[in-house]
Parts: C-alpha cells; sequence; structure tokens
C-alpha cells in the first residue's frame, strides 16, 4: 500500500526573489524579472535578455571553501536547500539519515566550467584544465552537494529530463516516499546557464525570443510570442511521509497526490502536435489521486512563450479534459521569471503550493494579445478563491512530458 506524501518546506533562489517568501511577494505583485544581460556582452549575439538572480552570494549559504567548489548551479541548489530545510524545522540529529534521500537535478550542469576549460584546453594545453573540471561541470554535483552540505545519506539521485526535470526530480522523490525508500526527500531542480554557450545555443534552435523589450520578452500564449527567456536559479521542496510528518509536528503546507509521465516518441524538441503525450500525462496524474479529470480546475501550464509549446500544451489540455478545458484556469510562472530550464518545474511547483494556501492564481503577465489557437483561460488578471488541486505540467526537449498533482492538505 502507498504512503500519503506532504510538503513541509520550501526554498528558492529566483530572479525575482531570493527566498519564497521574496519570490511570492513578487509574484502577487506581477513583478518579471527580466533584464539586458550582465554576465557578458551580448554585441554579436541575438538574443539580449535573460531573467537573471540578482544579489546571489553564494557566502551567504555555505562557507567560502564549500561555494568555491560548487558551479553556480550547485551553490544556488545548495542555497534554496538550506531554506526548505529551515522551512521543515527539521531536525536532522533526530532522524535516521539514510532515510533521508535527495532528488535535485539540472538540465545542463555547468555549462560555464565547460566555456572555461575548453578554452584552457585549447589555448594552454591539456595540462592546465582545472583539476576540479568534472566534478564542477556534471549535473547530478547539484544533489551530491546538497547531500553532502547537510549530511543526507539516504537514497541520491539526479534526473535529466531537460525542462521537465525539476517536475521529474519531485516526482521520483513523492514515490520514492510512497513506496518506503525513504521517510524525507528534498527535491527540486536548479539552474544557471547564463553564458554565452547558453544563450548561443538555444539561440541557434531560434528557441529564444529576440524581443529587447522586458514587458513583451516572455509572454505565454500570447499571439505576439516569439519564443522563450532563459531563467536561472532554484527550487527545493522538502517532503515527508505524513505520519513522519505529523509524530514530529510538521507545519504540513499541502499534499501531493498525483504523478504522470509520458514521452511523445517524436521529435528532439518540438512536442507532438495533437498534444497527445503532454495530454497522457496530466491523465496519469490525475488518475494517480483516483480522482475524476472534471475536479481539476487549475493548471500551471509548462507555457514557455514559444510558439509551438503553447500551442501544443493548449491542444493536449483540450485532449485531456474534453469540453471541461474551457473551465480550467491556465497560468505561466514564466511570464515573470523566465524559463529555468531544470528548475522550472520547481518553482512552479512551489508556486502551486502558494497559490493552493492562499487561494490565489496569478495572472500570466504580459498576456494581452489573445490567439485563436490558443483559446482557453490564461489567467489575464489574477482569480481570487477556493480551489482544491492545482496540476503542474512541464515539457522537456527530447519528448519528456511531466505533470504533478498538489492537493490542498486535509488531515
Amino acid at each position: 500500500m502507498s504512503r500519503r506524501v506532504v510538503v513541509t518546506g520550501m526554498g528558492a533562489i529566483t530572479p525575482i526573489g531570493l527566498s519564497v517568501d521574496e519570490f511570492w511577494a513578487s509574484v502577487k505583485e506581477g513583478k518579471t524579472g527580466f533584464a539586458p544581460i550582465t554576465k557578458f556582452d551580448t554585441t554579436d549575439f541575438k538574443c539580449k535578455l535573460a531573467a537573471e538572480v540578482k544579489d546571489f552570494d553564494g557566502k551567504n549559504y555555505m562557507d567560502f571553501k564549500a561555494a568555491k567548489r560548487m558551479e553556480l548551479f550547485s551553490q544556488y541548489a545548495v542555497a534554496a536547500a538550506k531554506e526548505a530545510l529551515e522551512d521543515a524545522k527539521l531536525d536532522l540529529e533526530k532522524e535516521d539519515p539514510y532515510r533521508v534521500g535527495v532528488a535535485v537535478g539540472s538540465g545542463t550542469g555547468s555549462l560555464q566550467a565547460m566555456e572555461r576549460s575548453h578554452s584552457r584546453l585549447v589555448e594552454k594545453g591539456p595540462s592546465r584544465v582545472e583539476p576540479l573540471f568534472v566534478p564542477l561541470t556534471i549535473s547530478n554535483m547539484a544533489a551530491g552537494n546538497v547531500s553532502i552540505q547537510f549530511g543526507l545519506k539516504g537514497k541520491s539521485i539526479n534526473v535529466v529530463t531537460a525542462c521537465a526535470t525539476g517536475t521529474n526530480s519531485i516526482g521520483e522523490a513523492f514515490r520514492s516516499i510512497q513506496y518506503g525508500d525513504a521517510e524525507v526527500m528534498i527535491a527540486g531542480g536548479t539552474e544557471g546557464s547564463v553564458c554565452p554557450i547558453g544563450i548561443g545555443g538555444f539561440s541557434a534552435l531560434t528557441a529564444l525570443t529576440t524581443s529587447e523589450d522586458p514587458k513583451r520578452c516572455s509572454i505565454p500564449f500570447d499571439k505576439e510570442r516569439s519564443g522563450f527567456v532563459m531563467g536561472e536559479g532554484s527550487a527545493v521542496v522538502v517532503l515527508e511521509e505524513l505520519e513522519h510528518a505529523k509524530a514530529r509536528g510538521a507545519r504540513i503546507y499541502a499534499e501531493v497526490v498525483g504523478y504522470g509521465c509520458s514521452s511523445d516518441a517524436y521529435h528532439v524538441t518540438s512536442p507532438a502536435e495533437d498534444g497527445s503525450g503532454a495530454a497522457k500525462a496530466m491523465e496519469y496524474a490525475v488518475a494517480d489521486a483516483g480522482i475524476d479529470m472534471n475536479e481539476i480546475t487549475y493548471i500551471n501550464a509548462h507555457g514557455t512563450s514559444t510558439h509551438h509549446n503553447d500551442l501544443f500544451e493548449t491542444r493536449a489540455i483540450k485532449l485531456a479534459f474534453g469540453d471541461h478545458a474551457k473551465d480550467i484556469k491556465i497560468n505561466s510562472t514564466k511570464s515573470m521569471v523566465g524559463h529555468l530550464l531544470g528548475a522550472a518545474g520547481a518553482i512552479e511547483f512551489v508556486t502551486c503550493v502558494k497559490e493552493l494556501q492562499e487561494g490565489y492564481i496569478h495572472k500570466t503577465v504580459g498576456y494581452q494579445v489573445p490567439d485563436e489557437e490558443c483559446d482557453l483561460d490564461y489567467c489575464k488578471e489574477p482569480v481570487e478563491g477556493e480551489f482544491m488541486y492545482a496540476l503542474s505540467n512541464s515539457l522537456g526537449f527530447g519528448g519528456h512530458n511531466a505533470s504533478l498533482l498538489v492537493k490542498k492538505y486535509v488531515d
């Protein structure tokens, strides 16, 4: 028999706030994190804007030596995990460390370390490649560093499914607790890819917007959308088996009740045009919770602001929900923070939990011009009122589809 899993702590490092409280206050303000890129000279780049994390210093979250041995994506993950663990008030000295695990993924690892070391290799020869190049670069080091920093000795995994990474990481952590692999899992995603090769690579795919207007760059479901804006940061949550959480008197934010996945088996970058893969992931997540499709009234969409994603995701929602699709409130958090790649699903999960808690569905900021092919309710304005479920979607290059269903906690 599977066990119930609840959310007891949350942490976030985002382009619009360096904590969950800061992030959520910015969300309610409709604040965006889009601005000209400052991390490198964009003169020769078509893409000029990103959603960078501002004023972050790893030494505020860990000691100097530890920070120096981590690239930005790992630092972001450790910082978000620190906040989540403190928020959960989890006394690790009272826990069996082998029953507390980690599932924190990154889509790319450190592109910056690759850039630096490749330059050294070409310019100065192989003897000058930095000794820590490999452990700085590889994407599992977010989970590894979180485990090391906090002494977590349980299952430690790194799910890499491109832009579905954060959602799959939380989903696999959920399953791990459900079926007894752990009592507690520290789960989420992290990314720090605002660098020349990151921006250049996604630009070459024509995935990034070339808009230079911060108010009209990341505009999911809008007819004038022209590509996504690269974001960065991390979100990490503490998931816990219900009875374990109750026994220690934990504050419970929400319950995870469903997780569904599928593959499009269609194209390396484009979702299936009929939305069938994403629809199946949503259907599986709802079936996992044992509820009816008509009980879903809100979806936090993947909503990247690319032409194909938003159109095909709209088709997926219609395919999964039929006539009920028109009654569902749909928004995209990427309208404020851009696309955090491997961290996107995790920050959107945190958003869903906050929205359930407060009975507040944020607007899709910047949405102005309706697209006749994207004809659902994309929350031009915030919506206030109680709702029981939040369904969060993530779709990744390679055809990965993942959906998580979160429920307002009821004892």
